[in-house]
């Protein structure tokens, strides 16, 4: 059994443990992330289509490796006569300064970060949707549960193998969620297929068949027509495919959400079956150190 490590005490107590502000702000709403802003950006865009708006309410959701990033759209946004709100992740020696909400640093981040934006831009129903669904995974996903756990299944299944990550277009946001929480979590490379599949699972395996050993395809959310077309191309070519759909048939913020938790557990189980940590590696933890302390740094050369 996973021992409780900080990071599935994290992941136990995530739903439904946003407690931020609620308020929706002034429309129209464009939201753009940077650094651990970035995912939460992603799974944001089934609700809002703008990345930057000229008015109502520009949302920037960062870190601080990649604060002066975030000014510099806050600028762009500030001159074309949006209000803008910055939220970012609690680091060691940043600034928190002109952030109106700071999420717990860690997996975690992506989370909180998210919850803030969809009660931002008004979308209260589809921020509750899901919690529930992050519940209803939590009793599935916990440690405890030995038999029929989908997370821990699916991570023996992937483990010593290459995962290659699908998704339908409109759900492309998935592939690259997954490949971070695989990478950062359970220290496992994957590749992201994300744009054209068909041209690229039809001529990948070519000239080195041997190349499909030890791979398996992971379509991540519906599957569109493209996608059954790829997964019978890559049946004869690798070892498996296999299919994770949203939860309880859910669609849109909440399922993207509660699939990008599901690919945190998922992790987390593929770090114990490695029999190293899921905790976030020494030398990101340095980097992220390094690039913080750069921008805790004001213009007059004093450390803020």
């Amino acid at each position: 059994m996973l021992p409780k490590t900080s990071l599935i005490d994290d992941l136990l107590s995530l739903p439904t443990s946003y407690q931020g502000p609620t308020r929706a702000l002034t429309a129209p709403y464009g939201v753009v992330g940077v650094g651990a802003g970035a995912l939460s950006a992603a799974v944001l865009d089934t609700l809002v289509e703008r990345k930057l708006t000229k008015e109502g309410t520009q949302i920037v959701l960062e870190s601080a490796d990649a604060a002066q990033i975030a000014r510099d759209y806050a600028g762009l946004s500030e001159v074309s006569g949006a209000a803008v709100v910055r939220a970012g992740v609690q680091q060691i020696g940043a600034s928190n300064r002109d952030l109106t909400f700071l999420a717990p640093s860690g997996i975690g981040a992506t989370y909180h970060l998210a919850q803030f934006a969809a009660y931002a831009t008004g979308h209260a129903e589809d921020a509750q949707a899901a919690d529930q669904l992050l519940g209803a995974l939590a009793a599935k996903c916990a440690p405890d549960v030995d038999e029929g756990n989908p997370a821990r299944d699916l991570a023996w299944t992937l483990w010593q193998r290459t995962p290659l990550l699908l998704a339908a277009p409109e759900d492309a946001a998935l592939t690259h969620i997954w490949q971070h929480l695989l990478a950062r979590v359970g220290k496992t490379l994957s590749i992201a297929v994300a744009e054209e599949p068909l041209y690229v699972v039809t001529g990948a395996f070519e000239a080195q068949h041997e190349k499909g050993d030890s791979k398996v395809a992971v379509i991540l959310g519906d599957e569109t027509p493209e996608l059954l077309l790829a997964r019978e191309v890559l049946e004869t070519r690798i070892d498996e495919v296999l299919q994770v759909p949203f939860p309880e048939e859910s669609s849109g913020y909440a399922g993207t959400l509660a699939l990008w938790y599901f690919g945190a557990w998922v992790a987390a189980y593929l770090a114990e079956r490695h029999g190293i940590s899921a905790e976030d590696s020494s030398a990101l933890k340095e980097v992220l150190k390094v690039l913080s302390v750069g921008e805790a740094v004001d213009e007059s050369g004093l450390e803020a």
